[in-house]
């Protein structure tokens, strides 16, 4: 039925909500916009990182690795497996394979047995790939609590075993050891004590010390928001400094970003590469994640996260923050989740050598 209309002269008004509701209505807003407007910054600014072309001679300096699985150590991969992997890394920079090993016990030992491959795989690398280290990648999750699920860094013993286990891998022919125990909380002095007491160990045996990095706060105490939602992602600038001083190789996990758009995780490349490279002592390998795998998640958007966007964005960052650096690479994780796009991607963006 329609409504009759007013008297002329008359203007109508429609009754004003509650001022409960007004109240709530424009705090929603207020907070829609504090949520909105970061994001819409953060994405420009991402974008913006990603535009621009690299420089000509940001490409390989031979300093590149790749993650391998423990197939490699455990007998399941073989000498028609290695001749492969040799055709796929000729012509390349890649100079380590990182070989999981491990994982480690959640008391920081290493039973042998694991890795009980290892042996015939050096002797098989040294031979068919001259020139290339192999190291032992070994890891765990980290708990913050004493016999918890994983490795507790503030037990001593836990930290000594983890000591004897780098020593134990070298023993066996390893030529470094690749450390990923995560996620380590930005300024955990646990984290540090472990690292001083392995590049001594691992140094004196003549090996490497190589560790899997967190991500750098890409914008300021992020790293502190985050941990109020129970997560330990970001590291400080300044704490990826005090770990980068303590390896001689440190390799930045620069995926898993929950980025929807390869121009954004592009840019955010970009932007870890220049963060890490401004801290980064000149004596120490930097080397940035590629993502060669493709599953999907709330944190990994595989049509986003592209091995293509990452190469690109390591060398924008290269390109505007240290262009020259030599100490410089990229790290594939990981052989056996790569696609003949992702390894195209590597060597058509990155470049080869010889």
């Amino acid at each position: 039925m329609n409504r009759a209309a007013p008297p002329a002269g008359k203007k109508t008004s429609r009754p004003r909500p509650p001022l409960w509701r007004r109240i709530t209505v424009r705090v929603a807003i207020g907070l829609a916009l504090l949520v909105l407007v970061p994001v819409v910054t953060a994405g420009s600014a991402l974008r913006a990182a990603y535009a621009g072309s690299p420089a000509d001679d940001a490409v390989t300096r031979g300093r590149d690795a790749v993650w391998l699985g423990h197939a490699w150590v455990d007998g399941r991969r073989g000498p028609a497996d290695l001749a492969a992997l040799k055709r796929r890394l000729a012509g390349t920079g890649i100079r380590d394979l990182y070989v999981h090993a491990g994982p480690l016990e959640h008391d920081g030992t290493l039973p042998a047995d694991v890795y009980r491959g290892a042996g015939r795989f050096l002797d098989a690398v040294h031979r068919e790939l001259p020139g290339v280290r192999v190291q032992a990648w070994l890891g765990d999750k980290v708990t913050d609590r004493a016999g918890g699920p994983g490795l507790y860094l503030p037990s001593a013993p836990v930290r000594e075993a983890v000591v004897e286990s780098a020593r134990q891998v070298l023993r066996a022919g390893f030529e470094g050891l690749h450390l990923d125990v995560e996620p380590v909380p930005s300024d955990d002095r646990d984290f540090l004590a472990l690292l001083d007491s392995l590049h001594t160990a691992v140094r004196s045996q003549g090996g490497v010390l190589s560790v899997a990095a967190q991500q750098i706060d890409p914008l300021p105490a992020l790293h502190r928001a985050a941990r109020t939602l129970g997560s330990k992602k970001w590291w400080t600038q300044r704490y990826f400094a005090q770990v980068a001083r303590r390896t001689d190789q440190i390799a930045v996990m620069s995926y898993d970003t929950a980025l929807p758009a390869e121009t954004l995780y592009g840019g955010y490349v970009a932007r870890q590469t220049a963060l890490a490279l401004q801290v980064t002592p000149r004596r120490t390998d930097l080397l940035m994640g590629l993502p060669f795998y493709h599953t999907d998640d709330w944190g990994h958007q595989s049509r986003a996260e592209t091995a293509a966007a990452a190469v690109r964005g390591a060398r924008l960052g290269l390109s505007r923050q240290d262009r020259h650096r030599e100490r410089f690479g990229v790290a594939l994780y990981v052989d056996f989740a790569a696609t003949e796009a992702d390894w195209r991607a590597y060597r058509g963006g990155w470049g080869t050598r010889g």
